[in-house]
C-alpha cells in the first residue's frame, strides 16, 4: 500500500485544536503509511504536538492566519484566502495532499471545495454522503444536506456516486439502492421521486424501489437516495435519538431499585449499542462529486472521530474513488439521456 498525505483543518470543530491534533496523532500511530499536514496557528499546533512522541518526518505544519467560523456564510468563507479550509483545499488541488478533512462549517467546506477543486466531469451537484447504523450493518444516506432543491438528474447522480462508495469503501458487492419516499408503491411520492423512480428502474444499478423512513434503520437498502432538504432532516432526527433514549433511561431508572439493577446487568449491551450508533466510529461524511477528496466531520468531533475521518480520507484516496465515480458516470446511458431531456 502506497503512502498517503492527509491535510487536517486544525481550526475546525468545537474541540479544536486539542482534540483535532490528538486524533491526527492517533491516526498517524495506527497507520505507518500515513502522513499528516496540520493547518492552523503554528504556535498552538507546536504547543499541542509537544505532548506527543511522534515521527516528525511524517507530520508537517502549515501556518494559516484565518479561520472559518461556524456562523460564516459561504461568501464570507471564500474571502478568507488564508483560512485553514482554503489552504487545505488548495493542497489537494496542487497534489500536495491526497485528501482534506475538517470538522468546521460544513456549508463553507462544501463551497470552498467546489470553488477550489471543481466537480468531477459529468457530475452536476456534489452531495454529502453520511453513514447511519441499521439492524444489518450500515446504510449510506445521500444527499445529507448539500442540495436543498434537486432535479431528477441530480438524484440519479447521487445513486451512482453512492453505489460506488458503498461498493469500495463499505465493501458491499452489489449495493441495494432505495429511493426515499412516503410509500413503497411505485406510484407514491412527489413529482421528483416519481420521475426519479422511472429513471432508476431503467438503470443498471441494483435499484430496489421506494423505501419509507421506517425502513432505513432496518437495513432494507444499502444506499438511500433523497434531496438534501429531506436528507438533512433525516440526519438531524437520527442524531437526536441516542440522546433522547439516554435521557428516557435516566429518568426511568431512578424510579425503582429494580430498574437500577436491571440497568447494571444490561450495561454491557448498552455499551455495545452506544458504540454501534456513535458517529465517532464513522468519522465523517465524504463530499462526493468534487474533483478531490474531502471528508466533513461533525462539529462535536473529538479525537476518535477525527482519527477515523483521517483514515477514511486516506482510504478514499488510495482506492481512487473519484476515478471510479467518473467511470460509472461515463457508462450510465440513462444519465446521458436524462441530461438531454433536462438540458443540463
Amino acid at each position: 500500500m502506497s503512502s498517503s498525505r492527509v491535510a487536517v483543518d486544525v481550526y475546525g470543530g468545537d474541540y479544536a485544536p486539542t482534540e483535532i491534533i490528538k486524533g491526527a496523532m492517533s491516526a498517524v500511530s495506527s497507520n505507518d503509511k500515513l502522513n499528516i499536514v496540520l493547518i492552523g496557528n503554528e504556535y498552538k499546533i507546536l504547543k499541542e504536538l509537544s505532548k506527543f512522541d511522534y515521527d516528525a518526518s511524517r507530520v508537517s505544519i502549515i501556518n494559516a492566519t484565518e479561520a472559518v467560523g461556524m456562523s460564516d456564510k459561504p461568501t464570507i468563507a471564500l474571502r478568507k484566502k488564508n483560512s485553514s479550509m482554503m489552504v487545505g483545499a488548495k493542497l489537494v488541488k496542487n497534489s500536495e495532499a491526497d485528501a482534506f478533512i475538517t470538522a468546521g462549517n460544513s456549508g463553507a467546506a462544501m463551497v470552498i471545495s467546489m470553488f477550489i477543486l471543481g466537480k468531477i466531469k459529468g457530475i452536476g451537484r456534489p452531495a454529502i454522503a453520511t453513514i447511519l447504523p441499521t439492524l444489518k450493518g450500515y446504510v449510506l444516506l445521500i444527499d445529507a444536506g448539500a442540495n436543498v432543491d434537486c432535479k431528477v438528474v441530480n438524484l440519479v447522480e447521487f445513486a451512482l456516486m453512492g453505489s460506488v462508495y458503498a461498493k469500495y469503501i463499505m465493501n458491499i458487492d452489489k449495493p441495494k439502492v432505495g429511493l426515499l419516499s412516503n410509500g413503497e408503491e411505485p406510484g407514491k411520492g412527489n413529482h421528483l421521486t416519481l420521475k426519479t423512480y422511472d429513471v432508476l428502474s431503467l438503470s443498471k444499478l441494483n435499484f430496489i424501489g421506494n423505501i419509507e423512513g421506517n425502513s432505513i434503520y432496518k437495513g432494507k437498502a444499502d444506499v438511500v437516495i433523497c434531496d438534501g432538504f429531506v436528507g438533512n432532516i433525516v440526519l438531524k432526527t437520527s442524531e437526536s435519538i441516542p440522546g433522547i433514549i439516554s435521557e428516557f433511561l435516566k429518568i426511568e431508572i431512578k424510579k425503582s431499585i429494580w430498574y437500577k439493577i436491571g440497568f447494571l446487568l444490561a450495561k454491557p449491551a448498552f455499551r455495545l449499542l452506544k458504540r454501534k450508533i456513535d458517529y465517532a466510529e464513522i468519522g465523517g461524511a465524504p463530499l462526493l462529486g468534487i474533483n478531490g477528496a474531502c471528508i466533513i466531520s461533525h462539529g462535536r468531533s473529538k479525537a476518535k472521530a477525527i482519527k477515523n475521518a483521517i483514515l477514511k480520507a486516506s482510504k478514499f484516496s488510495e482506492l481512487k474513488i473519484n476515478d471510479k465515480i467518473q467511470l460509472a458516470v461515463e457508462h450510465c446511458r440513462v444519465l446521458a439521456n436524462l441530461r438531454k431531456v433536462e438540458n443540463v
